[in-house]
């Protein structure tokens, strides 16, 4: 069905929101260095994913890539669930 490259952005997060039909809400957590004073700063993004079967629920981790735009927010697919 959909071909997957090796050259793709891979990302891991947890599963917030499964309300919308086919898509979900995933919270990534990064931690990156302050660059002036080097403390360790954790950041959160949110990324919607598509989600074709509705089989992932709140709580699970997964891990899902970039692909071609699905909708106006929408450009990742998941690869599976950890």
């Amino acid at each position: 069905m959909k071909i997957i490259k090796k050259n793709k952005n891979f990302l891991f997060g947890k599963v917030i929101s499964n309300k919308m039909d086919k898509t979900l809400i995933v919270l990534v957590k990064k931690i990156v260095k302050h660059k002036l004073y080097g403390k360790m700063i954790v950041k959160f993004k949110k990324y919607f994913v598509h989600n074709e079967k509705n089989i992932i629920n709140i709580g699970d981790k997964i891990k899902f890539f970039e692909c071609r735009p699905i909708s106006k927010k929408k450009h990742w697919l998941i690869k599976c669930i950890l």
